[in-house]
């Protein structure tokens, strides 16, 4: 050999990345092995020898890590595909080593992050098929070989899980640890509007107590067994939680509700509500009672009150309101009515006692003492979480912290982690004494396009918006219509259709003097009644909702104004992303952080329709008070907010203004029926049975409003 040739390879002599040597003298084995630097190691891969593991053997180790530790339920179903995961992968050392124990704890993780439910079982908001078979992939040696997971669940790989015990691992902040630097931390780039086609559609399901997501495809034109479903859904929501509700709860141990107020020599013997079937009325004559149920026209034409079991012919000619002037009752509603019932040998030559059998109704009537809406709950308490100090801890309550009610992931999953982001978010400068930001929304109601007052009106608003600092702006527009005063596209052909595109065009023409604005503001545009393609068919009156967005066809020279303003945009905030034009449907919902605020917006006439249908009952001065009365009447108090925005405590406050009661009106009616829509679709509606007659009532139908 050549003294000058060189031993080794000329790759090897200048440190190649893959020094593998050679098995061949022929390609310069060399004398000696190279030392593998670990960087560029393969990875071995430990051998697993797999066992058979019943799941009744891994139930206490599931119990003890997804109960206890992270509030999970698991089913039995799970608890099998876990307990052949485990055997596959962790062998014989699940036990001795704690490998099973580590392995259910990541997927207890993975599977909190992917918005899954409180019960881990396929169909509740994440894939446990999917979780374990992007884990299998990761593990080596029946440890998982990556620790760190993205928001959706998926895995990054170049991190390994230490080996020590589950209990001695971070808190919950260090196991959704992620690199939120690369974050944006402006607020409205966390801002998310949800349409009403794009909403989950959830069902309650009576057997489980938990909302499960409905499969089939939502449609306008569904099948008639889904009208009577549509109620039935509605009074389970109000009935569970009205359950809820602390006056309706049963006392243990003697004691009473602590919110009950009884006269003072009753003091001793306090006593929870108790809500009976009317079903069970029969035989009960003289007695009194408190129903739940949907108000509706029986097929006689007379005002009745249903529910699961049955109906009952309702008279309210002496019921008392609470509030006295509080809410709206009209056919449509769940309502609570206290009275007293009288079966129909009672009642000689009365109307009400002549329907017994007729849709389930059963013989005589029920005499309302007082009528109500059922009380509403606070969020907190329909999540069963504790968010009111930044927390996210498990109420004794149970609730649906789990649900993903919007898409944009639950609040047990999600509600921490955006808290910490709208934090960051809203920060001011440190050494500044100013409060933090808050989010702004501008909200423009009835923008009249073809009333040339509306634009100058319009061109004034955004030229004192505009003057403003940026921080201090709206970070949001909501212009909703009608953007015509007249439905001219139902019958206006071509020309309609010309001239309804040629008064966005004069918006546009508003818009484009405000570039600012377009650059740091979204603009969300919510349709009427006199709005395409609703008013092709209904000539401006009123129209089944959800509501399509405005078609693009009209749209497109909105679009350009913000596209050149975006184009001129400044870029010194490389978090912010240019403003938009965001066409939605009627009603909408704005997500801002995800699950930490959402927002309803509907346009529509509702006070009106509510007028039109609500029942009138006589106010009786001569009743004696009542413990309900007092309990309800303070539950509407603390429901409905002062008109100032706060209650400082004291009861010598400003009397609210003929136009705050309507407001708060209202606003109770809605938050106590649990959804924007509390009207029946076409006739009297009925929970036992499919029958119906023809009322002139209204046709419409909104989705929910509440939580549950």
């Amino acid at each position: 050999m050549d003294p000058a040739t060189p031993r080794h390879p000329a790759h090897l002599q200048m440190g190649a990345p893959d020094p593998i040597p050679s098995s061949s003298p022929a390609f310069g084995t060399p004398a000696r092995p190279f030392r593998v630097h670990k960087a560029h190691a393969p990875p071995t891969k430990t051998s697993i020898l797999p066992i058979l593991l019943p799941p009744s053997t891994l139930r206490p180790v599931a119990f003890r890590t997804f109960t206890r530790k992270h509030n999970l339920t698991i089913s039995s179903s799970a608890l099998q595909t876990l307990a052949v995961f485990v055997g596959k992968n962790c062998g014989s050392g699940w036990r001795e080593e704690g490998l099973a124990e580590r392995v259910l704890d990541e997927v207890a993780k993975v599977w909190k992050r992917s918005g899954g439910g409180v019960i881990m079982e396929e169909g509740k908001g994440a894939s446990l098929k999917a979780i374990l078979q992007t884990l299998e992939g990761s593990m080596s040696g029946g440890r998982v070989a990556v620790g760190k997971t993205n928001p959706q669940g998926g895995f990054v790989s170049g991190a390994t899980i230490d080996n020590a015990p589950s209990d001695s691992r971070p808190d919950s902040h260090a196991e959704e640890d992620e690199d939120e630097s690369k974050l944006s931390f402006h607020p409205r780039n966390w801002l998310k509007v949800v349409d009403s086609f794009d909403l989950p559609r959830l069902t309650y399901n009576v057997d489980k107590k938990y909302f499960e997501a409905i499969k089939s495809k939502p449609s306008l034109f569904p099948n008639p067994s889904h009208k009577t479903s549509l109620f039935r859904d509605r009074y389970n929501l109000v009935y569970q939680r009205l359950l809820r509700n602390e006056s309706f709860q049963s006392s243990l141990g003697g004691t009473g509700v602590p919110s009950l107020k009884r006269a003072p020599s009753n003091l001793a013997m306090q006593q929870s509500y108790k809500l009976t079937p009317i079903a069970n009325l029969l035989g009960r004559t003289g007695s009194s009672h408190l129903l739940l149920g949907l108000l509706s026209i029986s097929p006689t034409g007379d005002l009745s009150l249903v529910d699961l079991t049955g109906s009952v012919a309702l008279d309210l000619s002496h019921a008392r309101m609470i509030p006295e002037d509080g809410a709206w009752f009209a056919p449509g509603m769940i309502v609570l009515v206290d009275g007293i019932y009288e079966e129909e040998e009672m009642i000689r030559g009365s109307v009400l006692g002549g329907n017994a059998g007729v849709g389930g109704t059963i013989g005589g009537h029920f005499v309302g003492v007082s009528i109500c809406g059922p009380p509403c709950e606070r969020r907190e308490i329909s999540l069963g979480t504790s968010t009111r100090q930044g927390s996210s801890e498990v109420s004794a309550n149970g609730g649906f912290g789990w649900v993903d009610f919007l898409g944009t992931g639950s609040e047990r999953a999600q509600g921490a982690r955006m808290r910490r982001i709208q934090e960051k978010c809203l920060q001011t400068e440190p050494e500044s004494m100013a409060p933090p930001a808050r989010l702004r929304i501008a909200i423009l109601s009835e923008v009249n396009l073809d009333n040339m007052k509306t634009l100058d009106a319009l061109r004034k608003v955004f030229s004192t918006y505009n003057d403003l600092a940026i921080s201090e702006r709206p970070q949001t527009f909501v212009l909703m219509g009608n953007f015509v005063q007249k439905a001219i596209i139902n019958g206006g052909g071509r020309a309609g259709s010309i001239e309804y595109k040629e008064y966005f065009d004069s918006l546009a023409v508003v818009l484009s003097d405000f570039p600012a604005l377009l650059q740091h503001s979204t603009f969300v545009f919510v349709p009427g009644d006199n709005d395409p393609w609703a008013s092709a068919f209904s000539s401006g009156a009123a129209s089944a909702v959800p509501r399509q967005p405005i078609p693009e066809l009209f749209t497109s020279r909105i679009k350009r104004a913000f596209a050149a303003a975006a184009s001129e945009l400044d870029r010194t905030h490389a978090s912010e992303t240019p403003g938009e034009a965001i066409w939605t449907s009627n009603p909408a919902r704005f997500s801002w952080f995800g699950p930490v605020h959402d927002i309803v917006i509907f346009r529509d006439d509702i006070s009106s329709r509510l007028r039109r249908t609500a029942i009138d009952t006589q106010v009786d001065s001569d009743e004696p008070d009542s413990s309900m009365h007092e309990t309800l009447e303070d539950d509407a108090v603390s429901i409905v907010p002062e008109a100032d925005g706060h209650d400082d405590g004291s009861k010598h406050q400003m009397l609210p203004t003929p136009a705050a009661n309507s407001a708060r009106k209202l606003v109770k009616t809605i938050l106590d029926q649990g959804t924007i829509s509390p009207f029946p679709l076409l006739g009297a509606a009925c929970l036992v049975g499919p029958r119906f007659s023809v009322a002139a009532l209204p046709i419409t139908h909104g989705p929910r409003f509440g939580r549950c």
